[in-house]
């Protein structure tokens, strides 16, 4: 997991880090790589740069990042904005890059938000997307709040939720749903989270990044200001951990 610390609005800083992450985490034996939600632009972004850069993907930085992702040998879950020029609306995608640098699935964000995410579409299609021969439902953050996503996923035969998310603390704050999508769905779920304040109202410093399985934490971490890797072993066959508490290293 990159559990990083993007700067608001500043999308080639992120982009940046997102690079750095990738080469770290691989040098360190990363096989599947998990980025936050929105972690290129910051939640965020559109009050201030508002959403004409984004464009239909892979645009010239995806299709930079997909190479670098072949060189690298990994699968990636990267969240990125993307816009549909047929429909002309704008979606909260996370995009999933396999280790030969093809997109071979998107999960568009269902349960967009208003506020910030207004400039977001609801995404329509729910289905689980076939990495390295594991069946892998995306849920983006407030999609697993309810179980009407993970459970759609778990019916067309997901093995394991993995849900990129900016859910920091707070009154919104989350309160058990990623435990409760295990026990709805039976099903383990990788939650990667983010770092950082942004703007005067959003502090993302104890938002944490969890696994949860059979309804219980069995991994978890928050990392302040700060960007770090997040680095744990899973057994895909048992669908169960195999550490017992990440190895951190800082971006």
């Amino acid at each position: 997991m990159l559990h990083l610390a993007p700067e608001l609005a500043d999308i080639a800083h992120n982009r940046a880090l997102a690079e750095q992450g990738l080469a770290r985490a691989a040098a360190m034996g990363a096989q599947w790589v998990i980025t936050p939600e929105l972690f290129v632009t910051g939640y965020k972004f559109a009050e201030m740069i508002g959403t004409d850069w984004i464009l239909p993907q892979p645009d010239d930085w995806m299709q930079a990042f997909c190479g670098q992702v072949r060189e690298h040998g990994v699968t990636v879950f990267l969240s990125h904005p993307e816009r549909d020029p047929e429909a002309g609306l704008m979606y909260n995608t996370v995009f999933v890059i396999s280790s030969d640098g093809r997109i071979i699935g998107r999960h568009r964000k269902v349960k967009a938000l208003r506020g910030p995410e207004a400039w977001s579409s609801p995404g329509e299609e729910i289905v689980p997307i076939d990495c390295d021969g594991t069946a892998v439902g995306v849920v983006i953050c407030a999609d697993a709040y309810l179980n009407d996503v993970a459970g759609i996923l778990k019916d067309r035969g997901a093995q394991i939720l993995v849900s990129p998310a900016s859910w920091g603390p707070g009154d919104c704050g989350p309160v058990g749903e990623w435990e409760q999508r295990t026990l709805d769905t039976g099903l383990p779920i990788m939650v990667c989270n983010r770092s950082g304040w942004e703007a005067d109202d959003l502090d993302f410093n104890e938002a944490v990044s969890v696994v949860a399985v059979n309804g219980k934490r069995v991994l978890q971490a928050f990392c302040g200001e700060e960007s770090a890797i997040l680095l744990f072993d899973w057994d895909l066959d048992t669908m169960a951990p195999v550490s017992t508490d990440y190895e951190i290293a800082w971006l």
